[in-house]
Formats: C-alpha cells, sequence, structure tokens
C-alpha cells in the first residue's frame, strides 16, 4: 500500500487495515519462525506498512491538535 493511498483512507478505516495488517505481520512472523517461507521479503513490506500506517495517524493527531 502506497502513502497516496493510505492518505485518502478516513481515520476509522487507517486504525482497521492497522488491526489487520498488525496480525498478518504476527502471522508471518510465526510462520517464519517455525519454518521459513517462501518469500520473507513479504515480512519486510508487512512492517513497512505498518509503519505507513503509524505515521499517518500520528500526523494527523498532530494536525488536530494544532487547530
Amino acid at each position: 500500500m502506497i502513502q497516496t493511498d493510505i492518505k485518502q483512507l478516513s481515520t476509522k478505516e487507517l486504525l482497521e487495515r492497522m488491526k489487520d495488517e498488525k496480525g498478518v505481520l504476527a502471522k508471518l512472523k510465526l510462520n517464519h519462525a517455525v519454518s521459513p517461507i517462501e518469500n520473507p521479503a513479504k515480512i519486510t513490506y508487512s512492517r513497512k506498512t505498518v509503519a505507513r500506517l503509524n505515521t499517518e495517524l500520528r500526523a494527523r493527531e498532530i494536525a488536530d491538535t494544532k487547530k
């Protein structure tokens, strides 16, 4: 998910996506710990997506406090 797509989501949608993506990341990490997954880059992509979502949520918090 790219940053422009993330900026178009509502805050509620961002929170839902965050929950889903964190679940996916946890599942990928667990599966990789048990037996190596075919494409470990999926873990990196998922981790970066979580970071992008967190960044957008924090930016919105800061923008709301400045108003």
